[in-house]
């Protein structure tokens, strides 16, 4: 889907308004949106910085069916490195870093310039997120020597960006659930934790005695603090997962950095591929990755099945939006297979800031029927996802799931 940035998101990036006429300024936003077509009512000429800004709209999204006289509004980035390179800087200029990474994956979509990412030059002034990462991924193969190093550096500092957002409220939540799922409500005496026993127990205080009578008494099992929970992150590798991909890849390095967790990390097309042994950088984990091809998630569950040895301590997370070219069949009997045995089975239709994701309804609806209902997940979600499925609690799902 093309995403025109809206009025607000341009003349916010101006740094000149006329704001003693309001009405004016009102027509500029619209002249700046609907493009100077003749049929845009507004009547109102563009100058100066307004004038160049509305050049790089007119690249992108200049429309040829209806010119302008004296000027191509339908000219176009074409395929020129330099040309692009120019707009690049332009809007990078222009426009704030949010409307920056809209029109450049814009550009690579509508104009067809994925090709002139395998050029360092062209790397190098772009604004790096998580779907020009994506793209990278899928042009990795066909990269030129002398683009890989920067096509890498590229993606480190995203992931390394995405990394400071999201792994200290990562270990901390789960660190939080997984000390309340080894909590015993009956402990020994000397397993008794005195301050969670009185601060669970405050309403029960006895004036008269000056002291607490704990209805309730709060400890750490031995046995419990011994067990180490099993996260296998199974993750589609194909082409509409890619911002999925990348951000599965950074949780999974953040949940193989705790102690308490063992990791295993499994993609998967018509193949199954496992990266657990690179899960120490998740730029390693990235490149490889292969995006695109088929889907065969039963193929996928199978191969996660039989790595499983303690089916109570597991949570097994399937990231797809489960489009299953496989045995349809086969996927439903291995899923509840998994979950009869004990395991915490998590289905996440996406997990990005894209939305509401493209999915097969009929598979989330099975899903739903053996207890693992399907939901698009955001990373800032995926932490309170897992401490759910860590303490075997119901999973947090999204009204809009």
């Amino acid at each position: 889907m093309t995403h025109v940035p809206d009025a607000t998101d341009i003349t916010d990036a101006l740094d000149t308004r006329d704001s003693t006429d309001p009405a004016r300024e009102r027509l500029r936003r619209w002249r700046l949106v609907l493009g100077g077509d003749q049929a845009d009512g507004t009547g109102c000429a563009l100058s100066g910085r307004d004038a160049a800004m509305d050049g790089t709209l007119a690249a992108l999204y200049g429309r040829s069916d209806k010119p302008q006289p004296g000027r191509d509004r339908s000219a176009g980035l074409g395929a020129s490195a330099p040309s692009v390179a120019r707009w690049l800087g332009d809007i990078r200029a222009y426009f704030p870093s949010s409307v920056v990474q809209v029109m450049q994956r814009d550009a690579i979509d509508r104009l067809g310039l994925a090709s002139l990412l395998l050029e360092p030059e062209m790397l190098e002034a772009v604004e790096a997120d998580v779907h020009l990462v994506g793209t990278l991924l899928s042009l990795h193969k066909a990269m030129p020597e002398t683009t890989k190093e920067t096509a890498r550096a590229v993606v480190r500092k995203v992931v390394e960006d995405l990394e400071k957002r999201l792994a200290t409220r990562t270990r901390a939540t789960l660190t939080g659930a997984l000390d309340r799922s080894a909590r015993v409500t009956r402990p020994r005496h000397h397993d008794i934790d005195w301050n969670r026993t009185i601060a669970a127990n405050l309403k029960h205080y006895l004036p008269e005695y000056r002291t607490v009578v704990p209805e309730r008494l709060v400890g750490y099992g031995r046995a419990a603090r011994s067990v180490k929970k099993e996260v296998v992150l199974c993750i589609d590798q194909s082409g509409s997962m890619a911002a999925s991909v990348v951000y599965a890849s950074v949780f999974g390095a953040v949940l193989a950095s705790m102690r308490s967790i063992s990791t295993r990390l499994v993609v998967f097309d018509t193949a199954v591929v496992e990266l657990t042994d690179q899960l120490d950088d998740p730029v390693d984990v990235l490149f490889g990755t292969q995006l695109g091809g088929g889907t065969d998630i039963n193929r996928a569950l199978a191969y996660c099945q039989a790595q499983i040895t303690r089916p109570a301590e597991t949570v097994v997370v399937l990231i797809s939006d489960l489009y299953e070219g496989g045995i349809r069949n086969e996927m439903l009997k291995r899923v509840a297979a998994m979950k009869a045995s004990g395991v915490q089975f998590v289905a996440l239709l996406a997990l990005s800031d894209e939305g509401a994701p493209a999915y097969d309804r009929d598979h989330a609806a099975a899903l739903a029927a053996l207890g693992a209902p399907a939901f698009a997940c955001t990373p800032d979600l995926f932490p309170e996802v897992m401490a759910a499925a860590l303490e075997k609690r119901p999973l947090p799902v999204p009204d809009t799931a």
